[in-house]
């Protein structure tokens, strides 16, 4: 199998197995106070004097995004897309988000750019009542062209540990919810950039925008339509959709007895994946793997939940459902729409 994502430089197998060797690293080094994390997408660490709550941790970045952004100077948006991904992380563990911390790397630093920047931390840290506590902005010449800059951030947030989700109690029969994706997020930009040369990024695209437009859209935060479904339905599982797809993000919060079956046709894919599908004629392992495909975060509810969960959140959907799985097969099977998008 061809894989385009590895052309472009990015090696997810490579990402995986020093995931692997972390994992190693961390057993070695674990903390009495640290617990079990769900899925890997948060860190647990129970608050010292409460033995009812812990603490939950989760660190990441923008990706290379940055450089679209800062080839177009356009700074506003990728600061709430870094503390929207933070907070879409930690709520897979349920968690509220208590505070953020920025980390802005910069060749040469020009204050009104970083203002830009930070302003969209604290724009989304503020729609979250989450404080942005602090950071650090470094300026590193020699590491970072003058025009270039990378973003980092991590978020802290709390949660009642026996309202972490309980993935044990996931069954077959069970509804699998989507919340959809606006685009690409914070993922596969550097297939994006390989496959769409910066000369066509100011092109029209879409209905009314360009290239850059949907390049940019903001990586939305799934927590106010969590806690909606959460209001009506109960919920088992949760995903959040980003660097390995569905193929590898969903199986992270599943129980191994069990596999989630996806169904394309049910959901629609953002017109600026499925471009990118077109241009590199992406294989199915190669899309499911590299791109969310439309969706942006999953939910695992009783089937009799499902109907009260979707007509909660507009436009969220019923995907898919989960079996019975038997060890020889893959946690996640998507059968793709009749039509190649």
């Amino acid at each position: 199998m061809s894989d385009s994502y590895a052309r472009s430089g990015v090696d997810v197998s490579a990402g995986n197995e020093a995931v692997a060797r972390y994992k190693r690293l961390l057993q070695e080094q674990r903390h009495p106070s640290q617990l079990d994390a769900i899925g890997g997408f948060a860190g647990l660490f129970r608050l010292p004097g409460d033995d009812r709550r812990a603490l939950v941790a989760s660190t990441d970045g923008v990706g290379t995004k940055l450089l679209i952004a800062a080839a177009l100077q356009r700074y506003d948006s990728v600061g709430a897309d870094l503390v929207n991904h933070c907070v879409n992380d930690i709520l897979v563990c349920n968690a509220a988000p208590l505070f953020f911390l920025d980390y802005l790397a910069v060749g040469k630093l020009d204050p009104e750019t970083a203002e830009r920047i930070v302003g969209g931390c604290a724009r989304a840290c503020s729609a979250h009542e989450c404080a942005l506590l602090g950071g650090e902005t470094a300026e590193m010449p020699g590491v970072y062209a003058p025009e270039h800059f990378d973003l980092a951030g991590t978020i802290v947030g709390i949660v009642v540990l026996e309202d972490l989700p309980k993935i044990e109690s996931v069954q077959p029969g069970d509804a699998i919810v989507a919340l959809p994706a606006v685009g690409l997020h914070t993922n596969g930009y550097s297939l994006a950039r390989a496959l769409i040369p910066s000369s066509e990024w100011t092109h029209p695209f879409g209905y009314g925008g360009t290239y850059a437009d949907a390049l940019l859209a903001e990586h939305p935060s799934y927590y106010e339509a969590v806690r909606a479904i959460q209001r009506v339905a109960t919920v088992k599982a949760m995903a959040h959709i980003t660097g390995g797809g569905l193929l590898e993000n969903v199986p992270r919060t599943l129980p191994p007895s069990v596999k989630a079956i996806f169904e394309q046709a049910r959901w629609e894919i953002p017109a600026i994946e499925r471009d990118l599908i077109r241009r590199g004629d992406l294989s199915q392992q190669e899309r499911y793997r590299t791109l969310n495909m439309g969706i942006g975060y999953t939910l695992v509810v009783p089937l009799d939940d499902a109907l009260r969960a979707i007509g909660t959140v507009p436009r969220a959907k019923i995907v898919g459902w989960i079996e019975s799985r038997e060890e020889h097969e893959p946690a996640v099977i998507v059968h793709p729409a009749r039509e190649i998008p």
